[in-house]
């Protein structure tokens, strides 16, 4: 089967975006350009992971290039709160992520890596770069200013916050039923003495 990469050089819309109650949820990243729209699966902990590592890869590059590319400050409500758009088809669901700088544009270059089927590539996604094309799975790519990364981010934030509450010891999602803490060594100490 052919290899699919979809390209978005000067994106109108990226976002990620849930479907589900807190709990249950299922997150995507979606990207849109003109009448074009691709949605991939993702996880929790690669939202808040990717939204994390480009926060601090705009705020060095701010530091390090001291007026000579332009970062805006960090955002604290984005912009968009709208949901995904319609017709939520996902094309596949992402393995590994890769993020870099591309100078003359001045753009974050994000791309998405399915899962592959292929177990060595799933161990070590540094062999994704020296996959044969037809032995590569599908990605996506997607090129953005600083100022669609930093809404991004604030998007992201936006949507962990709005989802269960982290424990303060371990960091890992209250479920409404409870939480045994790994922390706690499954050990609860009564409410009431």
């Amino acid at each position: 089967m052919a290899r699919v990469t979809h390209h978005y050089q000067d994106p109108d819309r990226f976002v990620c975006g849930t479907v589900g109650w807190p709990g249950d949820r299922v997150f995507y990243m979606q990207v849109r350009q003109a009448n074009r729209l691709t949605t991939v699966r993702c996880d929790r902990e690669q939202v808040d992971l990717l939204s994390g590592h480009l926060d601090r890869i705009l705020n060095d590059l701010s530091r390090l290039a001291a007026g000579i590319v332009s970062i805006p400050d960090a955002v604290e409500e984005p912009d968009d709160t709208d949901p995904l758009d319609a017709p939520l088809e996902e094309e596949f669901t992402i393995g590994a992520i890769a993020i870099s700088w591309d100078n003359p544009a001045n753009r974050l270059v994000v791309e998405f890596f399915a899962v592959s089927g292929d177990e060595m590539m799933s161990a070590d996604p540094q062999l994704l770069l020296y996959a044969s094309p037809e032995d590569a799975p599908d990605s996506l790519e997607v090129r953005l200013t600083p100022d669609q990364a930093r809404q991004f981010v604030a998007r992201c934030r936006f949507l962990l916050k709005a989802g269960r509450p982290s424990c303060p010891f371990c960091g890992q999602p209250i479920n409404p039923g409870g939480h045994i803490c790994p922390r706690s060594n499954g050990y609860r100490r009564p409410l009431f003495l």
